[in-house]
């Protein structure tokens, strides 16, 4: 019997935007995952504050956007955690709650790119498989750089449409997608709203008339 497959997403969700979801059920299919938890973080430890949103707005918009997903799982667990974010403590705790299943790491290639200044990454990299999802302006080769050694021979490139088999978990331990359709940035909705333009289209209507009602990145106070 194969183990189950549960996908950790996490990130800032400043705000949550389609972007997300569809590389979530791209990675969700291609992976066959039974289901992949989103996972705002309460202060992430590589970002600066000003223009994120509190955690209590974070969470709510990523539980609106999930709503109509089955297999999409809002998580609050390092916001109830409160401190920095730091994955290797969020990890610990999923292995906790699942202890028999594959933990898939899902994470864009930008943050992947800054891994070696992670606490533990090593640590990190060894209790889990990682799902390195490309965006415009970035390179795979790029993904192959960071990391020396093992680490980089357990890496491989995932094709437009493959499906990534059970033998090919055996050899590897790094995925890494190429860029997922929809450009889409979370710094980009918040300009546009501070501009006064349409964000329609870019994030879920749910999480549109959320961020209007509550007047969210309109001020630092959002």
């Amino acid at each position: 019997m194969m183990k189950e497959r549960i996908g950790i997403f996490g990130g800032t969700f400043n705000p949550i935007h389609r972007g997300h979801l569809k590389a979530a059920e791209v990675v969700q299919r291609r992976l066959r995952l039974e289901k992949v938890l989103f996972i705002p973080s309460y202060i992430p430890p590589h970002k600066e504050s000003s223009e994120i949103a509190s955690p209590f707005h974070r969470l709510k918009m990523v539980e609106l956007a999930l709503a109509s997903y089955a297999q999409f799982i809002p998580s609050s667990i390092e916001i109830d955690t409160k401190g920095k974010s730091y994955s290797i403590l969020t990890l610990k705790k999923i292995k906790e709650l699942f202890p028999k299943a594959m933990i898939f790491f899902i994470l864009g290639i930008d943050a992947f790119l800054e891994i070696d200044t992670w606490r533990e990454y090593q640590k990190v990299l060894n209790q889990c498989y990682f799902v390195v999802i490309s965006r415009p302006g970035y390179s795979l080769k790029d993904a192959k750089k960071v990391l020396e050694g093992r680490y980089q021979k357990r890496m491989v490139e995932i094709s437009e449409s493959e499906e990534v088999r059970d033998n090919t978990l055996l050899s590897f331990k790094i995925f890494l997608f190429p860029s997922i359709s929809l450009d889409v940035a979370s710094t980009e909705i918040r300009e546009r709203i501070k501009r006064g333009d349409s964000i329609k289209g870019m994030v879920s209507e749910a999480v549109e008339s959320y961020i209007y009602q509550k007047n969210i990145y309109r001020d630092k106070n959002g």
